[in-house]
């Protein structure tokens, strides 16, 4: 047991170092090119910091285990939505950008809704319910679709959000070095924070599908964590909200699609209730722009996404 848990303690060191490197890299490079920062969060950063659950998934569904692929993105969407965001909002609240608001935020709640309408073939008279290959490639045409609007929308307003003056502008080699070391350090150590959790987990006699819901969904999240914190601390909102808000697209559309084309995914129905919540956290988020003071998540509304996290998390274990 000593082993497991002092690599989980060198992955999380791995995992926030790797983070600082990455937000530093990510946030030179978009002063450089002049490009919103928020483009940076919703592409580079999310990618990288879902690459965690991209290898989980990939690995899950050639084994057939199809709790994990699901619990994984599900339970992983539902930790970066609540949890990481509400830490990055305790940290220090977060502005959010207007496109954020009214287009990013609500694509997400598209993620899921059609997560939920794909996977539940029995509502529309099918047999079974799958995630079958063809589901997947609808997935990967969202996930274009997600990109072709970054796209679109860096050349209407290539000058919003630029990165501030005071960014530290490094030299392109080190750029590159913090960005491609960063991500390493974030893969490899989310790779053994899972890996010795679960072996934890295991040995308490944890079913699979809540480690999948909690430990492993969790432990490929750290990265989005250790990111978004590090961004919100630096009072970087752009970064620490896009880093969210693409991370729950990227697993949804482009994770669970890669996951599904590869192989078939079953979908136990029980998985609904943890989309169900992760639809109204969206929603709850949404309207937070709303309340109080606009576009930003006071550290208030925060809390209450910590608060749901929590509760969720009990409710979870007590079903066992």
């Amino acid at each position: 047991m000593l082993l497991p848990l002092f690599l989980f303690a060198i992955g999380l060191a791995l995992l926030v170092k790797g983070a600082d490197y990455l937000v530093d890299g990510a946030s030179s490079l978009a002063k450089r090119f002049k490009i919103p920062e928020l483009a940076i969060g919703l592409t580079i950063v999310a990618f990288g910091t879902s690459a965690p659950e991209l290898v989980v998934n990939v690995l899950a569904s050639i084994d057939g285990k199809s709790d994990v692929v699901l619990g994984n993105i599900i339970g992983s969407n539902n930790f970066n939505l609540f949890f990481i965001l509400g830490i990055a909002g305790l940290i220090y609240p977060l502005i959010v950008n207007r496109n954020t608001v009214w287009k990013e935020i609500p694509y997400s709640m598209v993620a899921a809704l059609v997560l939920l309408l794909l996977a539940n073939d029995k509502w529309t008279g099918g047999s079974h319910d799958v995630i079958s290959r063809f589901d997947g490639a609808v997935l990967l045409v969202f996930f274009v679709a997600f990109l072709a609007y970054i796209a679109l929308s860096l050349k209407q307003d290539g000058t919003t959000n630029v990165v501030e003056e005071e960014t530290k502008l490094l030299p392109t080699w080190k750029t590159a070095l913090y960005i491609v070391g960063g991500l390493a350090g974030l893969v490899y150590g989310g790779k053994l924070v899972v890996d010795n959790a679960i072996a934890i987990a295991q040995a308490l006699g944890v079913s699979e599908r809540i480690i999948s819901l909690t430990i492993v969904s969790a432990g490929t999240s750290l990265p989005e964590l250790a990111t978004s914190a590090v961004a919100a601390y630096r009072k970087r909102s752009d970064l620490a909200v896009g880093n969210i808000i693409g991370s729950n697209i990227f697993n949804v559309f482009l994770i669970l699609g890669m996951s599904a084309v590869v192989s078939p995914v079953a979908y136990n129905v029980v998985f609904n209730q943890s989309v169900y919540l992760l639809i109204g956290g969206t929603l709850l988020v949404f309207g937070a722009m709303f309340l109080g003071k606009r576009k930003t998540l006071q550290r208030w509304q925060a809390g209450v996404l910590l608060v749901i996290f929590v509760g969720y998390i009990a409710l979870l274990l007590q079903q066992g």
